[in-house]
């Protein structure tokens, strides 16, 4: 994204001899409504694959748990707990949505929006990520009071540890977006004339 404001802004510069920010509004904030954009779709599948991925797991684990004729009480707390983090990106996600009112259609304010909804992409990737923590957990004391071997506990707590170590990865990526919006408002803010 500073890429594409840059280069726009040099062309423009060489070609009127003045500052880009004054005088071509009109494609920056082309600029910055796509960067919302993304932005925002990036929020939405992540909130609703949470959501629905959160929820259809606790079914399929509060199902498999009553199937067993053993009470396997991990079973259940962990159907609770994927069911709780449903509900909290969903109520999370309606609060969000609820205030995005608040932000005017300039360019600052699609940039402010921008960065509100790139603050809670961070928020949420980074809240997801420890969430692999307690599931794990639950996952593997489940497996180890259900009676399965120890081989299986330890691969399956492997797959938590890469995934927990993939969404690091994913986590970092979101910031450098985040960063990148900081960036274009920074310069917004410092050489901005009538940009209101």
């Amino acid at each position: 994204m500073t890429m594409e404001f840059e280069e726009l802004q040099q062309v423009w510069d060489k070609q009127n001899d003045a500052p880009m920010y004054v005088i071509n509004e009109e494609a920056m904030y082309r600029i910055v409504v796509q960067r919302k954009n993304q932005v925002g779709h990036m929020v939405l599948v992540t909130e609703v694959l949470s959501v629905i991925v959160n929820a259809a797991a606790s079914v399929f684990v509060l199902s498999a748990a009553l199937g067993k004729s053993s009470v396997n009480i991990f079973l259940y707390v962990l159907s609770a707990w994927m069911l709780f983090t449903a509900i909290y990106v969903l109520v999370v996600r309606i609060d969000r949505m609820k205030g995005n009112g608040r932000f005017d259609r300039s360019i600052r304010g699609e940039l402010e929006l921008a960065l509100s909804m790139a603050t809670h992409q961070v928020r949420l990737s980074h809240l997801l990520r420890w969430n692999i923590v307690p599931m794990a957990l639950f996952v593997v004391l489940g497996l180890w009071t259900g009676g399965k071997s120890t081989g299986i506990a330890l691969a399956v707590s492997a797959f938590f540890a890469l995934a927990f170590l993939a969404s690091g990865w994913e986590h970092s990526v979101y910031k450098r977006k985040k960063q990148a919006l900081e960036v274009l408002k920074e310069k917004l803010d410092h050489g901005a004339v009538g940009v209101e």
